[in-house]
């Protein structure tokens, strides 16, 4: 089953997100522009699109799983939430965690492997985050004098279950 997005490439050379394989739940996304990341910078990443996503669907915005394996680049606000009301740039906030003292490292790439720390540089074209579209339920408030007669209270708090 899908359902559409409308998409609007605001710049030429915006790729299209997609699927790599049938059952894949995300969609990489990709930079539009060349970003020098140092150490401890946090910086928005253009992908050159503008979704129309319908009312009952969000679409979530996550890390690789390759790019936080073999790098110290991180999606600091994953999973990021776009609303069906939101029309602007698709961005990804993309910071680098790698320890200010590296400033002075050469210069690393996303495509390399190892979780080298130092500065990295995001080139045009770079899988830089992957999309996953989701239906969601709105949710009402009802108001109550207590919520310990609703439901099942299992009981037990932060760390209950144990480590």
């Amino acid at each position: 089953m899908s359902s559409e997005i409308y998409v609007e490439k605001i710049t030429e050379d915006a790729i299209l997100p997609s699927y790599a394989h049938d059952g894949d739940a995300g969609m990489d996304l990709y930079s539009t522009e060349d970003v020098l990341l140092a150490p401890g910078e946090t910086k928005l990443i253009h992908t050159g699109l503008k979704f129309a996503i319908p009312v009952g669907y969000e679409v979530q915005i996550r890390p690789r799983s390759g790019l936080s394996l073999n790098t110290p680049l991180r999606i600091p606000n994953a999973p990021g939430t776009i609303d069906s009301g939101y029309r602007g740039e698709i961005c990804i906030i993309l910071e680098n965690t790698s320890p200010e003292s590296y400033a002075d490292a050469p210069v690393l790439f996303a495509t390399d492997k190892g979780n080298k720390k130092g500065p990295y540089q995001i080139k045009k074209g770079d899988r830089i985050a992957q999309m996953v579209f989701a239906k969601y339920e709105t949710a009402e408030f009802v108001m109550t004098s207590s919520v310990d007669t609703i439901g099942i209270d299992r009981k037990g708090g932060f760390g209950s279950t144990g480590v």
